[in-house]
């Protein structure tokens, strides 16, 4: 069964840091390179973060850059997302996605609020 599960998501002050988690299972990990995504009440889908299958290369959306860092491990099966210096508006549901398949998370909640 193929599945890709985030967590670390939750309730966080301005300022503050988070580590998400993307477990995968029921396929190759590491053939596929992974995309962390967030979608924030009324908007679109974002693309926030991306990673080779190899992990040599990352790409960042302009308002992240140098503050999320995005890694995986392919002998855990599972992707990060760092965040720090969290800021109101990057609330959302945070998915990562399996971008070689098309496998998406069910989500993880991040608010960030005094």
């Amino acid at each position: 069964q193929v599945q890709l599960v985030e967590s670390g998501g939750g309730l966080v002050q301005p300022g503050g840091s988070l580590r998400l988690s993307c477990a995968a299972s029921g396929f190759t990990f590491s053939v596929t390179a992974i995309a962390w995504y967030r979608q924030a009440p009324g908007k679109e889908r974002e693309l926030v973060a991306t990673i080779t299958r190899d992990g040599g290369s990352t790409n960042y959306v302009d308002s992240v850059k140098g503050r999320f860092t995005i890694s995986r491990d392919n002998a855990k099966n599972t992707a990060y997302l760092q965040m720090n210096s969290l800021k109101p508006e990057d609330t959302a549901v945070y998915y990562c996605k399996a971008t070689l398949f098309g496998f998406w998370g069910q989500g993880t909640q991040v608010t960030v609020s005094s």
